[in-house]
């Protein structure tokens, strides 16, 4: 049995130098691109909104690497690595999306190579396709086991959930209206209805099977939980809070979308009773 107290939350905080150079480098670079460099260049400010999104999400990608859960799931639980795992692709990704204004990301239009770069990846068959097959393959046994076993795949492996999770979230959050712009109301409800179906299948599929990761077979247990039943617990985080969080999102965009029906109906109907009125009066 593992003592997992208070010595453990305080003290085994994950400082990894890369990870603290890259946040300070991303906040660093945000803060002065919506500070002094928009000024310098007269561009609109980003809103306390954006500002807010932005610093949240990586804050909560921040806390998911470096704080105790990390320890956790790579020494203890498969569950606690759930955890981390959904902070990484499905909470932060659109959180950081949702606080770029669109000045910020035009760049990627300029130049011919980026863009093309970008819109392929960014495309909705493509961002959909890539995303669901990294996250699957990344929680096929033998290469979920290599993570924990040797840190340069595990980085590869956070490094490849942020960036298709940026570019899966692209469809749904872009900045840009054009060029590389958000899929229409219907679209995105479509998208994420179909894209949840993949995290689904496989969090369902790790709730029923047996225990499949070998590291967590022999790790001290924590709390009394056995190794099937952390499995279970992972995959019922990956399965319902993603679902939930996938919800939620779909339902606000319903709701626009009912919204945006219902001002074109109202615009056609205002636009019918003229042409009536019209031909009335001739």
């Amino acid at each position: 049995m593992a003592d997992i107290g208070p010595d453990f939350w305080l003290t085994e905080w994950n400082w990894e130098p890369s990870i603290l150079i890259g946040v300070a480098l991303v906040v660093g670079c945000y803060l002065y691109a919506i500070g002094p460099l928009r000024k310098k260049y007269g561009l609109a400010p980003a809103t306390r909104g954006q500002v807010f999104a932005f610093l949240l999400g990586v804050l909560l990608m921040f806390l998911a690497l470096v704080s105790p859960i990390d320890e956790l799931g790579d020494t203890y639980l498969f569950s606690a690595h759930m955890v981390q795992h959904l902070f990484l692709t499905t909470i932060g990704p659109p959180l950081i999306l949702l606080g770029i204004p669109a000045w910020m990301a035009e760049p990627l239009l300029r130049n011919s190579v980026v863009f093309r770069i970008a819109r392929f990846f960014t495309l909705p068959a493509v961002a959909f396709l890539l995303f669901n097959i990294d996250f699957w393959l990344w929680h096929a046994p033998p290469l979920y086991d290599a993570t924990l076993e040797n840190e340069a795949i595990h980085i590869l492996e956070h490094v490849t959930f942020i960036v298709f999770g940026l570019a899966f979230w692209w469809p749904i959050f872009s900045p840009l209206k054009e060029g590389l712009p958000r899929l229409p109301l219907g679209g995105q409800i479509l998208y994420l209805f179909l894209s949840s179906m993949p995290m689904v299948a496989l969090g369902a599929g790790l709730t029923f099977a047996p225990p499949l990761y070998t590291p967590y077979l022999d790790a001290p247990r924590v709390w009394g939980i056995s190794p099937a039943m952390d499995q279970q617990l992972g995959g019922l985080i990956m399965w319902i809070p993603g679902s939930l969080f996938t919800i939620v999102i779909v339902s606000v965009l319903f709701i626009r979308w009912m919204l945006q029906q219902e001002t074109r109906q109202r615009e056609q109907e205002a636009l019918m009773e003229e042409i009536d009125n019209e031909i009335g009066v001739m």
